[in-house]
């Protein structure tokens, strides 16, 4: 069996104006998706027959990495609401990814890696199909998965489930971990990872090594359980700053107070932290994107909170608070009619938590 796991992840400054090049910053949470692997007689999905359109993400990666491998029984739990703005779908994908990658193994010519990922050129997805080529080195288990890899990949199958639409802040959240800072110039000041492009959208992805001191504060998840799509929400911005130009005053203000956010998160600044969050909060208000189910759990979260706001497009679906006495904050949320979860900033990324090589060389016949 291989087994991996990849974190969920939540927005804390950016929403919407990051279409608009301004600055997003997310952080992994502690909940994760896991996905195990074994083989199997035909392919299986959490007990049931795999059909690809119910599992467009799974589907895209198993083309990508395993057109011509055996049939796998393959399982998925986790404690990520689905649909909720906390990256359930982009942390199977990274998951699903790191597993798959982990049992295939990797075929090395030189220094270069030979499948589906290049340290020479970053972007390059692979479309596959795959042959060993006798004398070159091979992979195996843990050795051949790489969080860059996860993350292109799962950007992929991200566009892929979405049309051809998705920006790469979840993927390189829960694949990478920690704090990520997605922008589209190279941000002074951070560690700049990597250019992600997609259909001739660039974005810069860095991310942000938070301090140690932030032990005694945590992140309280209310979830309205109000589906609202991401894609209406973000057509809503779109028509609002066409018929409202000024509008486009607010998005500006919220890359200034994103800026100001991650100054406060590299200092260890929570206080700053949870002011600009609401600051964001406010002018995400102001853009139509909060509902009145959203508004009612931040109200009875803000006592106790060093700030609150939502999180990812808004309408319905979740807020954070970021609080130093989580149980309180967490109470409250449930008293008002939300359900919550408590989780860490910048929790761990993928991780490929249980290997079995001998059923695993992924160039046995």
């Amino acid at each position: 069996m291989v087994q991996a796991s990849a974190p969920g992840k939540c927005i804390l400054f950016g929403e919407h104006a990051v279409v608009f090049g301004q600055p997003a910053v997310a952080v992994a949470i502690d909940q994760r998706m896991t996905v195990s692997l074994e083989k199997n007689s035909e392919w299986r999905i959490d007990g049931m027959k795999f059909i690809s359109k119910r599992h467009p993400h799974v589907e895209a990666l198993k083309q990508r990495l395993w057109a011509s491998g055996p049939p796998l029984s393959v399982k998925i739990k986790g404690d990520i609401p689905p649909a909720s703005g906390l990256g359930s779908s982009a942390a199977l994908s990274v998951a699903a990814a790191g597993a798959l990658r982990c049992a295939r193994g990797r075929q090395l010519i030189g220094q270069d890696w030979a499948e589906g990922f290049s340290a020479r050129n970053p972007n390059n997805v692979y479309q596959g199909p795959w042959e060993n080529s006798a004398g070159d080195s091979i992979l195996i288990g843990n050795k051949s998965v790489d969080v860059d890899e996860c993350a292109i990949l799962a950007h992929a199958v991200e566009a892929h489930a979405q049309g051809g639409r998705a920006s790469p802040l979840d993927s390189s959240t829960c694949s990478h971990g920690g704090c990520i800072v997605l922008s589209d110039k190279v941000e002074r000041g951070l560690d700049w990872l990597y250019t992600r492009k997609l259909n001739g959208v660039a974005w810069e992805v860095h991310s942000v090594d938070l301090p140690s001191n932030i032990d005694d504060v945590w992140l309280v998840i209310g979830n309205t359980e109000v589906h609202a799509p991401t894609a209406d929400q973000v057509s809503k911005v779109a028509t609002l700053l066409k018929e409202n130009p000024d509008k486009m005053k607010e998005i500006e203000t919220i890359g200034i107070v994103a800026r100001r956010g991650i100054d406060a998160l590299v200092s260890g600044d929570m206080d700053g932290v949870g002011i600009a969050m609401t600051e964001n909060h406010l002018l995400l208000r102001n853009l139509g994107v909060s509902s009145p189910e959203l508004e009612n759990l931040i109200s009875a979260a803000a006592p106790s909170s060093l700030g609150v706001k939502l999180t990812g497009a808004g309408g319905g679906g979740c807020m954070i608070a970021l609080t130093r006495n989580p149980k309180e904050t967490s109470e409250a949320i449930e008293l008002a009619g939300g359900k919550t979860l408590i989780s860490r900033l910048a929790s761990k990324g993928l991780a490929v938590e249980d290997t079995n090589l001998q059923i695993w060389n992924p160039f046995d016949n």
